[in-house]
């Protein structure tokens, strides 16, 4: 079971930074190695693409979409915040312990440090799959332009930025080419969050008042006059496929100890409960964990072995059982249908 004096929401915070505790015992010295070194990558005309991971079976599979739609267009960077990556796995990656900080702050470190000598830093989420090489030929088209400082691959989309009685759309962070020579060099921004955002209009009811990865640095781009590129709709589903929210389920794997824990975790709110964002998420995560870990043994030919996951019947039970309860717009046949695409790809 959870535990009893919180609830299934409150337990989140904890399990993430209990994580991030436990796992300095195996990252900790490695990054302190790295920061007495901070080894760039050599100088190259190539784009330098960097993730972060802290689920095996997820870097398994972007690992390998990578190497399939890129091969050796790019040069990887991993930081693995779990400790566990086996840098055999991956040959073709820079693959580095790193303490589980804030993401902005270790894309921030990949690109101010790592990625010096290039002109383009790539940072993709390791649930964010390239599905098509035609991602390396729009970033070489759209950098042409030396105002362009981004190009997004999967914005949000529900809000925008109103600046100077226009509307744009923000860029997110979840696949975003850089153009460093702008962001760093020029500008010395950072992708951190904070809050002061006055310039947002929400497309659903919530006020939008703080700025999340990113959001702000690409204000101060937009505001600056400089070129923020966003791929179509059509374009970002050819592109990339992937899902949202796996970080809570990794977590929560990561914090039980048996399967039975975790159906108790999943089993125990009431209905209601299930219209709200925090089961939904949890849930929809492991049905992606789930379908990476079968896909990590159909490119390995090994299993991964997670004592917590719930089995896949319970899984899919709970999808049937839960899933008349979510309120309008949330399915978790989204997730499905990215597994499917995936899948598809390998």
């Amino acid at each position: 079971m959870y535990h009893w004096f919180v609830t299934y929401y409150e337990l989140l915070p904890h399990v993430f930074k209990k994580f991030s505790l436990l796992r300095t015992v195996r990252t900790g010295i490695p990054t302190a190695l790295y920061w007495a070194h901070r080894k760039p990558l050599p100088a190259s005309d190539k784009p330098a693409l960097f993730t972060m991971n802290i689920m095996p079976p997820l870097m398994t599979v972007w690992y390998h979409l990578v190497q399939k739609n890129l091969g050796d267009r790019v040069d990887i960077v991993i930081f693995d915040s779990s400790g566990t990556l086996d840098p055999k796995d991956f040959p073709k990656a820079r693959v580095q312990k790193y303490i589980n900080v804030y993401a902005a702050s270790k894309s921030d470190e990949f690109l101010y440090h790592i990625a010096r000598n290039r002109k383009i830093g790539w940072i993709c989420d390791d649930d964010m799959f390239i599905a098509s090489s035609k991602c390396l030929d729009r970033i070489e088209e759209e950098f042409k332009d030396s105002s362009t400082a981004a190009l997004s691959f999967r914005p949000r989309d529900w809000w925008h930025f109103e600046i100077g009685g226009k509307e744009y759309a923000p860029c997110g962070s979840y696949c975003l080419a850089l153009n460093r020579e702008i962001y760093c060099d020029k500008e010395k921004l950072n992708l951190s969050p904070c809050d002061g955002n006055t310039h947002g209009v929400s497309h659903i009811t919530d006020k939008m008042d703080r700025y999340d990865t990113f959001d702000k640095a690409n204000f101060e781009l937009l505001r600056k006059g400089y070129r923020c590129a966003q791929v179509s709709k059509d374009e970002q589903l050819e592109y990339v496929t992937g899902f949202s929210g796996v970080s809570s389920a990794a977590m929560l794997l990561w914090h039980f100890r048996t399967s039975d824990q975790f159906m108790s975790y999943l089993e125990a709110p009431e209905d209601k409960a299930w219209r709200g964002n925090t089961l939904f998420t949890v849930l929809s995560g492991l049905l992606a964990i789930s379908s990476c870990m079968e896909m990590h043994e159909t490119i390995t030919g090994k299993p991964y072995t997670l004592t917590s996951m719930p089995t896949k019947e319970d899984l899919h039970r709970l999808v049937e059982q839960k899933g008349p309860l979510l309120r309008e717009g949330k399915y978790f046949e989204t997730t499905l249908d990215v597994v499917g695409r995936i899948k598809k790809e390998l």
